[in-house]
């Protein structure tokens, strides 16, 4: 009778040690390890396992291959086909990570179902949910056609199986860390289990041009769970963002080999599902109270789609001897050295104050043209002078309290005057210039500065409220 074996494994970043550790010695992970018995004298004991034989793929010059352009398919979720790049590529796999309950499988059930729809056939395999539970969803949902397969199962050999007779052109997996190989004696959602089911999915899904969906679970640190090898073995990794007691979702690819990485889609949970928000600037700016001190609009750019965001400051009194810094939806570090600079430039006394920031609407704003928006709204909450609501700021601010043009500014402009506003408050090297709205028919004309004290006498002298 064959002995048996065992031996303890990181999930984390794959590290063996021959008993178990409290802290993985490799990454630092904290109970990580876990045990892994495999059968002695077999292929599980020395990590090998028998694949099925497959033709070899002979090598061909490289002008001759046929490229991915005009063969994407959309998916007809707009909000989704733009953070992949107009659509999905064939023979992607695609991993979508979010937080429980953020929406993961409604949208994918979602997208199965949109491409259903088209006539194609797609396989949607949950090892979490019964064929019951999921139907129930779908006609709740309006996801039901034809050519919608669905398969309650973990083992991975018959997914491949179903697969082979089915022929999808795409297949999603709910989730990764359910599904199982029976050539491994590891349990399911190990790191040698998830390295197999999706080393084994890629071929498939490179072979026979099948689109693989993997939906794979978040840990408590906001992190994919199971290995960092498996982002590295994807093509694309978009993430499904939500604030709490929020009902905007944000779709967001931190990897696309084949698109861009700086695209997001925004969707509104409603009880017929995800709804994608075609105008995000009017949501975000929905509820934005006027004549408030301290609040904003913000020009930003996500991706090549300018967003207005309304940006929050709270400046008050504080007895306590280390004032606060509370920053929401922005980098905290950057939002640092900014109040230095609106310390040190404009001699506001900050150290004797808590300072508030917030991004409503639950977007995180990244980049530097969030800036000048920053400061204004410090400033503003800090003398209790409001800010005209028919005004938008946006432009980079350097540690000399100076201004800098950022990149878009025409498309910034364009929004601004399609949602109405009629000034834009930014570097003076942006082109003097008033852009045709298109909604509204009116015009922005953009007030541009140099340092930071210009925009201070802007505020102080009462400038920010004429017609």
């Amino acid at each position: 009778m064959a002995g048996r074996r065992s031996h303890f494994e990181c999930q984390q970043c794959g590290y063996q040690a021959p008993r178990w550790l409290g802290r993985c010695p490799d990454c630092g992970a904290w109970g990580s390890l876990t045990e892994v018995v495999s059968a002695s004298g077999t292929a599980a004991e020395s990590g090998a396992v028998e694949r099925p034989q497959v033709a070899p793929s002979p090598a061909v010059p490289l002008p001759e291959v046929a490229g991915v352009a005009g063969r994407r398919v959309r998916t007809g979720i707009a909000e989704l086909d733009r953070v992949l790049g107009d659509g999905i590529v064939p023979g992607a796999m695609i991993l979508v990570g979010g937080d429980p309950g953020v929406g993961k499988s409604t949208l994918l059930l979602q997208a199965a179902a949109a491409l259903a729809q088209q006539g194609r056939t797609v396989l949607y395999v949950s090892g979490e949910e019964s064929p019951a539970q999921v139907s129930e969803r779908g006609r709740r949902l309006g996801a039901e056609a034809p050519s919608l397969y669905f398969a309650a199962e973990t083992s991975l050999e018959t997914i491949l199986d179903q697969i082979a007779t089915l022929k999808p052109t795409a297949v999603v997996v709910d989730s990764i860390q359910t599904m199982g190989s029976q050539a491994l004696a590891s349990p399911a959602g190990s790191l040698t289990q998830v390295r197999e089911v999706a080393g084994r999915l890629l071929e498939v899904a490179k072979r026979q041009e099948v689109s693989v969906w993997l939906i794979g679970h978040v840990t408590k640190e906001g992190s994919l769970a199971g290995p960092k090898a498996l982002e590295h073995l994807v093509d694309t990794v978009v993430y499904f963002e939500s604030g709490p007691h929020q009902v905007t979702r944000i779709l967001r690819a931190t990897k696309n080999r084949f698109g861009p990485t700086d695209e997001i889609g925004v969707f509104e949970m409603q009880e017929g599902g995800l709804v994608p928000v075609d105008n995000p600037s009017a949501l975000f700016l929905a509820e934005r109270p006027k004549d408030a001190p301290g609040s904003v609009v913000v020009a930003t750019l996500e991706g090549t789609r300018p967003i207005l965001v309304e940006l929050q400051a709270l400046v008050t009194p504080t007895g306590a001897a280390m004032p606060r810094r509370v920053v929401n939806g922005l980098d905290f570090q950057r939002v640092a050295m900014l109040l230095a600079v609106v310390e040190k430039r404009l001699r506001l006394p900050l150290g004797i104050s808590d300072v508030f920031l917030n991004v409503a609407g639950g977007l995180t704003v990244q980049e530097p043209a969030a800036d000048l928006g920053v400061v204004a709204a410090v400033f503003s909450s800090a003398r209790g002078l409001p800010v005209d609501p028919t005004w938008a700021f946006f432009g980079e601010v350097g540690l000399a309290g100076e201004i800098r043009r950022v990149p878009q500014g025409a498309k910034r402009l364009v929004e601004l005057a399609r949602l109405g506003f009629t000034r834009a408050v930014t570097a003076r090297g942006e082109t003097e210039a008033v852009v045709s709205g298109t909604g509204t028919g009116a015009g922005v004309a953009t007030v541009g500065l140099s340092h930071v004290g210009e925009l201070a006498d802007l505020v102080s002298a009462g400038k920010m409220r004429f017609d």
